[in-house]
């Protein structure tokens, strides 16, 4: 995947302005969630458990979408350390994102190099593959989450090469 995303600002929770992509510092993974999302509630702790082994080198803005709870709760519950911006649901539709969760990894320039929607259904786990009709949201989460987390990782290790 290679794919210049469309440019935003947002302020964050703090109050802080941000420009996507003029302010990355390097590269960042760019979360669209909702706290509603099994999938999202999956995968959020693979994210911090990134962070943790970066040592903070690659940060998570977490763009919260479609979402009628407050997602400071939500985060400061959890204890995420993703920089967070409610009401992000204009991004949403200029990125393309139909549905939560929407993964991505972005290099230092802001170019889209890894989503969790370009993964081809082969590479997905036996255990989801043909399966989804027979299981639980919670359990299709349980089984993606570790995998996107897996293909992240590898992408992140190719971004930083």
């Amino acid at each position: 995947m290679d794919w210049q995303p469309p440019a935003w600002e947002l302020t964050d929770a703090n109050g802080e302005a941000f420009h996507y992509p003029g302010d990355l510092d390097g590269p960042a993974v760019v979360l669209f969630w909702a706290s509603w999302c099994p999938y999202c509630k999956a995968l959020m702790p693979h994210l911090q458990t990134i962070v943790e082994e970066r040592g903070g080198d690659i940060p998570v803005l977490a763009l919260n979408i479609r979402d009628d709870e407050d997602p400071r709760t939500f985060m400061a519950e959890k204890g995420f350390e993703f920089r967070l911006f409610p009401g992000a649901d204009p991004v949403a539709e200029a990125w393309g994102v139909k549905s939560t969760p929407g993964l991505f990894l972005v290099d230092a320039e802001g170019r889209a190099v890894f989503s969790n929607y370009a993964i081809p259904a082969e590479d997905y786990p036996e255990d989801v593959q043909g399966l989804v009709e027979e299981l639980k949201h919670w359990e299709e989460a349980a089984i993606k989450a570790p995998f996107w987390a897996e293909y992240l990782r590898h992408a992140i290790d190719r971004t930083l090469l």
